[in-house]
C-alpha cells in the first residue's frame, strides 16, 4: 500500500536532497530538551556551518515557547503574500536564526499544487544562504512524523545524560522505529565526561538493539564532538548492518493482520 504522505513529501524530499544544505529531523530529550537542541545547532555552527532552524514543535514544545522568545509569523504565511521568506526568519546568537513552521507542517497535505510550489520555493530561497538546515520536531508525536521530518534525509537524537533523557530517548527511538525509522544519529548532551557519554550511549544502543533493532549511529559529546562532519555521512557508513535491521524491524512488524507500516525515508 503506498502512503499517502509520500506524495505530500515528494517535493520536500526532492529539494532536501538536491540543495546543498544537510537537511536533519532534530529531537532532543531531557529536563532541558530545548537547551539540549540549542546546544546541538550551536555546536554545528561551531564548525563554520550557516544554521537554520525550522521549528515545528507546536505551542508549548516549540523554542520560542521553551526559550521566551516571540513566535514571529509561520511559513505557511509565504503561501498567501503575507511574508517574504527574509521576513521569516527570526535572528539568533550564534545561528542564522530560527523559522517557525509548525503551520506550514500541518497545513502542507491540505495545500493545492500551486500553494504547495510557492511553499517550497521559499524553502528554496532561505536554503542558499544555509549549510544546515535542522528541523526541530515534536517528539510527542515522532510516531506520525510530519511531512518536513519525513522528508528530511537524517534524524538526530540529543540524549540528555540523565535519567529522563535515557528514558525519552528509548521511548523516541521505538516512536521513530514504529514509524518505520531504520537508522538514527545519536548525540548525547550534558554528560559529566567523555566515559560517562560513551557508557550512557553503551547503555542505549545495548537496549535498543535488544527490544528494538533499529541502527544507531554514536556522533559523540554535543558539547566536545563535531557534530556536523558526523552527520554530514549517511548512519549506513557508521552502521553497516542498518539496512539488516531495517529489513528485520520492518518484517518484524507485519504481524497477523497488521498493515503495512509507515516508512520514514532514509
Amino acid at each position: 500500500m503506498i502512503d499517502p504522505r509520500e506524495d505530500q513529501a515528494a517535493g520536500l524530499r526532492r529539494l532536501f536532497r538536491r540543495a546543498p544544505p544537510t537537511v536533519v529531523a532534530l529531537y532532543a530529550t531531557g529536563r532541558h530538551g530545548a537547551h539540549n537542541a540549542l546546544r546541538a545547532a550551536h555546536a554545528i555552527a561551531g564548525r563554520g556551518e550557516r544554521v537554520i532552524l525550522l521549528d515545528e514543535a507546536p505551542s508549548e514544545a516549540s523554542l520560542a515557547a521553551r526559550l521566551a522568545l516571540r513566535q514571529g509569523p509561520d511559513l505557511l504565511s509565504v503561501v498567501d503574500g503575507r511574508a517574504t521568506p527574509g521576513e521569516l526568519l527570526q535572528p539568533m546568537p550564534g545561528l542564522l536564526g530560527r523559522i517557525a513552521t509548525s503551520a506550514a507542517a500541518l497545513a502542507l497535505p491540505l495545500l493545492d499544487e500551486q500553494r504547495r510550489e510557492v511553499l517550497l520555493g521559499a524553502l528554496q530561497q532561505i536554503q542558499r544562504h544555509t549549510g544546515f538546515m535542522l528541523i526541530h520536531a515534536d517528539a510527542q508525536a515522532a510516531d506520525d512524523p510530519s511531512p518536513f521530518v519525513y522528508a528530511a534525509p537524517r534524524r538526530l537524537v540529543v540524549a540528555e545524560a540523565s535519567a529522563s533523557g535515557a528514558t525519552e530517548a528509548y521511548r523516541l527511538i521505538k516512536q521513530l522505529a514504529a514509524a518505520g525509522a531504520g537508522s538514527l544519529h545519536v548525540a548525547v548532551a550534558r554528560a559529566r565526561s567523555r566515559s560517562d557519554a560513551a557508557a550512557f550511549f553503551a547503555s542505549l544502543e545495548g537496549l535498543v538493539r535488544r527490544h528494538v533493532g533499529v541502527a544507531l549511529a554514536w556522533l559523540g559529546e554535543v558539547e566536545r564532538d563535531d557534530l556536523a562532519t558526523g552527520l554530514a555521512h549517511p548512519v549506513a557508513q557508521s552502521s553497516p548492518r542498518e539496512a539488516e535491521h531495517a529489513f528485520l524491524h520492518r518484517l518484524a512488524s507485519l504481524g497477523p493482520g497488521a498493515a503495512p507500516p509507515r516508512t520514514l525515508r532514509r
